[in-house]
C-alpha cells in the first residue's frame, strides 16, 4: 500500500483564492459598473494610459495575459472610441493608445475604482490588505 503524504496547510490554494478574489471583485463590478465599464476594462485604460503607445504582445506581458484574451477585451473599448489601435512602423505591427475619450472614461471611473478599493479595505482591514500586497507582491516576483 502506498502512504499518502500530508499536504500542509490542508485545503484547496486555488480554490480559497477564487473565493477571495470573487469577494473582491464584487466590489469592484459594483462600481465599474455605475460608469459603463467592466473591471478589466478599467484595467486597460489604466494601463494604457500608464504605458503610452505599446504594441499589443508588451501589453499583453505587462498585463499577464495572452494576445488573444487582450485583443477580446480591447475590442469594446476601440469600439467605444476610449482606445486606438493603429499601424505600427511596419506593415506587422499595431500600436495602442488611449484615446481622448479614453482619458475623460478612465477619470470617470477613476473615483469609483478609489471607492472599491474603500471598500476592500474596510473589508479585510487595511494591515491586511497592505500583508496581501506584499505577500501577492512576492509571490509574483
Amino acid at each position: 500500500m502506498s502512504k499518502q503524504i500530508a499536504i500542509k496547510p490542508q485545503g484547496c490554494t486555488n480554490f480559497k483564492l477564487r473565493q477571495l478574489t470573487r469577494r473582491v471583485s464584487q466590489h469592484y463590478d459594483n462600481e465599474m459598473s455605475k460608469v459603463g465599464l467592466k473591471t478589466t476594462q478599467y484595467s486597460l485604460l489604466s494601463h494604457v494610459l500608464k504605458a503610452g503607445p505599446s504594441r499589443p504582445g508588451e501589453l499583453a506581458q505587462a498585463m499577464t495575459m495572452d494576445a488573444s484574451t487582450l485583443t477580446r477585451n480591447l475590442k469594446p473599448l476601440v469600439d467605444a472610441g476610449w482606445i486606438a489601435v493603429t499601424a505600427g512602423s511596419d506593415a506587422r505591427s499595431r500600436t495602442v493608445t488611449i484615446t481622448e475619450a479614453g482619458r475623460d472614461k478612465r477619470h470617470e471611473a477613476q473615483r469609483h475604482w478609489k471607492a472599491a478599493q474603500e471598500s476592500v479595505n474596510r473589508l479585510l482591514g487595511v494591515p491586511r490588505v497592505l500583508a496581501l500586497h506584499a505577500l501577492l507582491d512576492e509571490s509574483l516576483d
